[in-house]
């Protein structure tokens, strides 16, 4: 049993819930994250939002929440998601530190399917699923396959239970000791902001899954919050966008783990998702829905803008155009998970 497993006791684990903010626009969205977690049936030792550098946004939260069992507490590292994150990591006090987004609502069985995963002292982390609520119809062109884009779980994840390489970052949750053990998230990549770098996650559970023995990262589809899509996320340049940054974060967590475990996900999604899914989209067409062809093109565009994102992001590593600091925390998994 590797350490951190060794920690796990037979109670049920607390849960301190971490909800990082950076804008006022999302507010209503905000209270309802901060709301669905006081709902839950099985009630978090804490929730804490984390507000990163906006004073404004920061004044009104403590406000909204002065004298509650809410803490709000400003990002004191770099600005960005991961500078957040890790913020709120000093500040938890759990036996699990769960991330929900700042625009997504937890059901109210959430942290009770969580907790349900920890039964299995080597888990790691576990994260759920995040299904799409858009703010007007989803669009007919927009590929179920392609809902990673909207930061939600995409057709093609497992529907039971299942070990992953990687969780989704809107609805995802770790034991502290795992950060205890292999540091925290890297400030050197991931979204800052509007801009749609990503992946802070991916490298972080490939990093303890390869820094701790044993240890395992879990999909748990019944674990569900509902992550609000803005119409402008339904647009074809966003989409876009999206892919070839995609694309480009993991071009940088290859450089740091290794292509191996880098892509490993992305060749069974490219192998077998994708063709799947412009079959579905095929069929449908044929059946007369024209949307169906659109979700081809989208299927088929979507993996070669993403690639193009992955070969301009090597490029830009090797040129130093696009710099990796090399803090990867306590273990650094590229050296433990070279190809060869």
């Amino acid at each position: 049993m590797n350490a951190v497993a060794a920690t796990a006791a037979t109670r049920a684990p607390s849960f301190s819930v971490v909800i990082c903010c950076y804008t006022l626009d999302r507010w209503d969205d905000i209270e309802s994250a901060v709301a669905s977690v006081a709902s839950q049936a099985m009630p978090a030792l804490e929730t804490i939002v984390v507000v990163d550098h906006n004073d404004a946004l920061l004044a009104r939260a403590t406000a909204a929440w002065a004298g509650d069992s809410v803490q709000v507490i400003p990002n004191t590292r770099q600005q960005g998601l991961s500078g957040a994150r890790n913020t709120g990591l000093e500040a938890a006090r759990g036996d699990v530190v769960a991330f929900l987004d700042d625009d997504a609502r937890a059901d109210s069985d959430w942290l009770a399917q969580l907790t349900a995963a920890y039964d299995d002292p080597s888990v790691l982390g576990v994260g759920g699923s995040s299904l799409a609520t858009w703010a007007t119809s989803r669009p007919g062109w927009f590929p179920a396959e392609f809902d990673w884009v909207v930061g939600c779980t995409y057709l093609g994840q497992p529907e039971t239970r299942a070990h992953v390489r990687n969780v989704i970052g809107s609805n995802m949750s770790f034991r502290r000791e795992v950060f205890e053990a292999v540091g925290d998230f890297r400030s050197d990549i991931g979204r800052i902001g509007t801009k749609p770098l990503g992946c802070e996650e991916t490298e972080l559970c490939i990093r303890a899954q390869v820094g701790i023995d044993g240890g395992r990262i879990v999909f748990e589809p019944r674990a569900v919050v509902h992550h609000h899509v803005p119409a402008s996320r339904g647009r074809v340049g966003y989409f876009a966008s999206r892919c070839f940054a995609e694309g480009q974060s993991k071009a940088m967590v290859s450089n740091i783990a290794g292509s191996r475990l880098g892509l490993a996900t992305e060749r069974s999604y490219v192998r077998s998702t994708l063709p799947r899914g412009v079959a579905r989209a095929l069929a449908a067409a044929a059946r007369g829905e024209v949307s169906g062809l659109g979700r081809v093109a989208a299927i088929v565009s979507g993996l070669w803008i993403t690639t193009a994102g992955y070969l301009a992001g090597i490029v830009a590593l090797r040129t130093g155009r696009l710099k990796i600091s090399g803090a990867a925390g306590r273990v650094d998994a590229g050296s433990r998970s070279a190809d060869g």
